[in-house]
């Protein structure tokens, strides 16, 4: 059997996330197929070529928080992009009963 690789999967759910909307690590891997799989969603959106044009800046962790550091560049890029879609960012937190995306 031909099986997609989970990677894939989780690109793929990962590109369906519209603009203006967030998901959850574990939402990712739900909808990508693999239940329980939030920690995969992050190791593979932190190994995302510099280049990619997937929307990794919609991926929040279940308590409506950017999980970067504060302090860091991609925290900084990850909110600003946020803000970019129309999404109110409050410190560190979006708010998922306003803005988590349901496919």
């Amino acid at each position: 059997m031909n099986e997609v690789p989970a990677e894939q999967r989780i690109y793929a759910a990962l590109a369906a996330i519209p603009c203006g909307r967030v998901a959850t690590y574990g939402q990712v891997g739900k909808l990508a197929g693999l239940p329980r799989g939030g920690r995969l969603v992050g190791r593979t959106l932190r190994n995302l070529p510099a280049d990619s044009s997937l929307p990794w800046h919609r991926v929040i962790n279940a308590s409506g928080k950017i999980s970067l550091p504060a302090d860091s560049d991609s925290f900084k890029r990850q909110k600003a992009r946020l803000q970019e879609e129309g999404l109110l960012v409050n410190g560190n937190r979006i708010s998922l009963r306003q803005y988590q995306w349901q496919p």
